[in-house]
């Protein structure tokens, strides 16, 4: 099995910044996408940043230009660098990636748990 770890939400005041993580572990034989969504309450979720496995980038035109998606491909873990967070950033941030496991020709879309982000003074 695979499983996805965040870390790294919490409170924040308006223009702050703060720095997501998010681990894959287990039967991995290569990881695809990474990525990750935002979700608010009674809202649907919605893509903030991606990252294939050669390093390129997809970004919402919300965040662009303030957050920075990136990746450790030796430790599986996928970061997203939040900077001049607004009110409006406030969500639930999932980790998303479309992993390979061993022993399958298959890939499969995993999710983290999901962790608070709230932006406010």
């Amino acid at each position: 099995q695979v499983q996805l770890v965040e870390s790294g939400g919490g409170l924040v005041q308006p223009g702050g910044s703060l720095r997501l993580s998010c681990a894959a572990s287990g039967s991995i034989f290569s990881i695809n996408v990474m990525g990750w969504y935002r979700q608010a309450p009674g809202k649907q979720r919605e893509l903030v940043a991606a990252i294939s496995s050669d390093g390129r980038t997809n970004y919402s035109d919300s965040v662009k230009g303030r957050f920075t998606i990136s990746r450790d491909n030796a430790k599986n873990t996928v970061f997203l660098e939040m900077n001049s967070l607004k009110p409006e950033d406030t969500d639930v941030y999932y980790c998303n990636s479309v992993i390979s496991v061993i022993g399958s020709p298959r890939l499969y879309d995993y999710w983290g748990q999901g962790t608070q982000v709230t932006v406010s003074s």
